[in-house]
């Protein structure tokens, strides 16, 4: 039998999968890799995980698992680093289901799941908030009274496995100087985020207490102006639920466009509705960038990832095009090519197009902690 290394992604409607093969050094691709659907009811996860099972069994008759690695959006102060599951740590990983209501549920029910269907098979938890626990103090605090940042009321970010696949990578793509310089990594998806990184470490993020603040995402907001929602709660009689809803299910890309959370359809699409909703899409990040660069002293290289950052080659266009006062130049050429590098050589930013693999991290973290 060949030894595998199974990674999971459980959300609320679906679980991603891959299967690695367990060598040193790890291959850079599955063997196997998808996703299977989630019902709504108790149980689903356990009983998706069993499917996936019997279906991995059959695909893949000579392997057996000897490690799952499961992505756990919230690792809180206390994780910076993957673990191996116990049910000391679950217990704890539950007290954070209120600081991400709408993933760490289903995360932890994936690892529940696992470890009913395959009892003693190490179940590791790597963390979306542990890339970036190498900020300073002072770029994960908000300005709140001392007893709310104790309690851990505090900017977390997320996104991490991404960025810490991105970081791992970066010297095959650029020189040492600015692979370990200023670089702001984007991730564009329906989940958006930024990261400005130095040595290749988290310095700052978009994201904060919640995968809520930052960038405007699909469905969700990015920042608001709290006062926005006292309005809201005030004059429009909007309770938790309601406000929830708004936030994470009903805004950015369809709430402003009012036709889709897809940016294909919207940058395919003639309204007036569309055109602003990428615009200010855009606009956001121009922001960000700004901040991001401001934060790290300047800028050596910019790197856009994720579903949007890999394929929508106008979205790049715009936003490196209102960057050109950090010394960015954009091949437009090589952008609609969707080559690798699409700055020119005299340009002073270096801009890249990599996709990441959060699949890998999550295997590579669980071949390390068996070793």
């Amino acid at each position: 039998m060949v030894a595998a290394l199974l990674t999971l992604n459980a959300g609320s409607s679906s679980i991603k999968y891959a299967l690695f093969r367990h060598a040193d050094p790890l291959p850079a691709q599955p063997e196997l890799a998808g996703q299977i659907e989630v019902g709504g009811t108790d149980g689903a996860h356990r009983a998706a995980i069993e499917r996936l099972l019997q279906w991995v069994r059959e695909q893949a008759a000579d392997r057996t698992l000897v490690a799952v690695g499961h992505r756990v959006v919230h690792g809180g102060e206390t994780y910076s680093r993957p673990i191996r599951i116990d049910d000391a740590h679950l217990a704890r990983l539950r007290q954070f289901i209120p600081l991400a209501p709408l993933h760490q549920p289903h995360n932890l029910a994936g690892i529940e799941a696992m470890q009913a269907a395959l009892p003693g098979v190490p179940q590791i938890a790597c963390f979306d908030t542990a890339f970036h626990r190498s900020q300073p103090t002072i770029a994960q605090m908000f300005a709140l009274p001392r007893r709310l940042t104790a309690q851990g009321v505090r900017r977390y970010g997320f996104h991490g496995l991404s960025y810490e696949y991105i970081a791992e990578v970066l010297p095959r793509h650029l020189d040492a100087g600015r692979a370990n310089g200023r670089v702001i990594v984007a991730h564009l998806g329906n989940g958006a985020s930024m990261c400005g990184m130095i040595g290749r470490k988290s310095q700052v993020t978009t994201m904060g207490f919640t995968a809520l603040e930052g960038l405007m995402m699909g469905t969700r907001t990015g920042s608001l102006d709290p006062g926005v929602l006292l309005y809201l709660m005030d004059h429009a009689g909007m309770d938790t639920a309601a406000l929830t809803r708004l936030l994470y299910k009903e805004s950015g890309l369809l709430g402003v466009s009012g036709i889709s959370s897809d940016m294909r359809v919207l940058l395919a699409s003639d309204r007036p509705e569309a055109k602003e909703a990428v615009e200010l899409f855009c606009y956001r990040i121009v922001r960000e960038a700004g901040s991001l660069a401001a934060a790290l002293g300047g800028l050596d290289a910019l790197v856009f990832t994720g579903g949007i950052g890999e394929h929508a080659s106008p979205v790049r266009e715009k936003v490196c095009r209102q960057l050109g006062w950090l010394g960015l130049e954009l091949d437009a050429a090589a952008n609609a090519a969707h080559a690798e590098h699409i700055s020119t050589p005299a340009s002073k930013v270096a801009v890249l197009v990599l996709p990441t693999n959060e699949e890998w991290m999550l295997a590579r973290h669980a071949a390390k902690l068996i070793a």
